[in-house]
C-alpha cells in the first residue's frame, strides 16, 4: 500500500529548504534557468500542504534536453520521461532523498504563468487559502491512499481559485515578481 497522503501545517522550514535547493539549482544551471521559483502550497506562507517542495525552473526551450537534464541529474534528480504532461519536463528527487518535484517549463508559457499566478493569488488572499486548505484536509482523509483521486478531486477548487485569480490579475495588472532564486 502506498504511503498515506499527509497534509501538514505550514512551516518556515519549507522556504528554507527551497532556498537551499534553489541555490544548488542556480549554481548548476546558471543562465539556462531564466527563473527558479518555489511554487505549490509549500510556497504560500500559512497554507497547510503535503511536505513536498515544488520548484519551477523556467527555460527558453525544451531543446536541447541535455542543457538542463545533465545539470539536474548531476544534483541527483531523476528525469521522468514518462510524465504525461507535455507542458513540462519533470524531475524527482533521488530515492531516499527529501521529496522534491522539479517542473521545467518554457518561460512565458501558459503553464509557467498559471503556476505563478496561482501561488501569488493565494499569497495575497488568506480567505482562499483557508478554503483550499480545508478541501485538502477533507480529500486527504477521504483518499488517504489514493494520490490520483486526491489530485483529481482538487481540480474543482483549483479552477475556482484560478477564476478568481484571473479577475485579480486583470484588476491589479499582475505579472510575476523577480525569480525566487
Amino acid at each position: 500500500m502506498p504511503d498515506p497522503i499527509l497534509i501538514l501545517p505550514y512551516t518556515d522550514e519549507w522556504a528554507k529548504e527551497f532556498h537551499s535547493i534553489g541555490c544548488q539549482l542556480r549554481e548548476a544551471l546558471g543562465n539556462i534557468a531564466l527563473r527558479i521559483d518555489h511554487i505549490g502550497s509549500t510556497a504560500v506562507t500559512g497554507l497547510a500542504a503535503k511536505p513536498v517542495i515544488d520548484i519551477q525552473i523556467s527555460v527558453t526551450s525544451f531543446t536541447p534536453l541535455a542543457a538542463f537534464k545533465a545539470p539536474l541529474e548531476s544534483l541527483g534528480f531523476s528525469y521522468r520521461a514518462e510524465n504525461p504532461d507535455k507542458s513540462k519536463r519533470y524531475f524527482r528527487e533521488a530515492p531516499g532523498d527529501r521529496r522534491v518535484h522539479i517542473h521545467v517549463r518554457q518561460a512565458g508559457s501558459w503553464a509557467e504563468q498559471l503556476a505563478l499566478l496561482f501561488r501569488d493569488f493565494l499569497r495575497c488572499h488568506p480567505d482562499y487559502c483557508r478554503r483550499y486548505e480545508q478541501v485538502k484536509y477533507e480529500l486527504a482523509k477521504k483518499y488517504q491512499h489514493n494520490r490520483q483521486l486526491y489530485t483529481k478531486s482538487k481540480e474543482s477548487i483549483i479552477w475556482e481559485i484560478l477564476k478568481q485569480a484571473n479577475h485579480w490579475s486583470q484588476q491589479t495588472g499582475w505579472s510575476p515578481a523577480n525569480s525566487d532564486n
